[in-house]
């Protein structure tokens, strides 16, 4: 296990999303008694118990595939979800988000890897949703999109990985272009996980989602 000191040193200000998934809750309080803040969670009943009995103060990522129904129970307290895979669904928290009286910030998912089991959305749908936000009246007032995140393929092969991360950058950059760039909050690129997290810094990360290195593995 490396120690979170070492990497949060070595990550400088990319942003670390401790993966706490199937880890109990006093794994993440140790961690937390260390500093960290941030914890990130892929199923939503998993997530609810663990904001029951940790401290208040952690900021929850939803990092996994969420579905609309689900999302009325996140959406008095998450701080962000990073996966956003459809337009019904970034309808759906935009809906629960004004039932809760606050604006969720979001990450849209793009599909970058060459599995096709991973979600995402293409470049097609990502216009669609980026026309429906940046219209005015804009029916999406109660959601934030600060950025873009991508899983790479699960491979050895770390030129396909950086090809796929240097792709999710450019999709960033060219979104920030064409629709957000009066949108100053438009800043996050969560891609990285422990296996290739200095390779997803290199390539512009801003946010990395890191589980095995902290807790060990599952």
């Amino acid at each position: 296990m490396s120690s979170l000191e070492n990497i949060l040193s070595e990550l400088g200000t990319v942003k670390l999303i401790a993966v706490s998934k199937t880890h109990p809750a006093e794994s993440i309080q140790q961690l937390y008694n260390e500093g960290q803040r941030c914890f990130g969670e892929n199923k939503v009943q998993e997530l609810l118990s663990k904001y029951e009995h940790l401290p208040k103060d952690i900021e929850w990522h939803m990092i996994g595939h969420l579905q609309s129904n689900k999302v009325k129970f996140l959406a008095p307290f998450v701080s962000l979800i990073q996966s956003v895979d459809s337009l019904k669904l970034l309808f759906e928290i935009d809906k629960q988000a004004a039932r809760c009286s606050r604006k969720i910030n979001v990450l849209l998912q793009m599909h970058i890897a060459q599995e096709e089991t991973k979600f995402g959305l293409d470049t097609k749908e990502l216009t669609e949703i980026l026309e429906y936000y940046t219209a005015d009246p804009s029916p999406l007032s109660h959601v934030t999109i600060i950025g873009l995140m991508g899983m790479a393929t699960l491979t050895n092969d770390t030129k396909q990985i950086e090809k796929e991360f240097t792709h999710l950058k450019n999709l960033f950059q060219q979104t920030k272009d064409t629709y957000l760039m009066h949108k100053p909050e438009f800043t996050e690129i969560s891609m990285g996980m422990s296996s290739d997290y200095r390779m997803a810094k290199a390539c512009g990360s801003t946010m990395v989602r890191i589980g095995s290195l902290l807790f060990g593995s599952r």
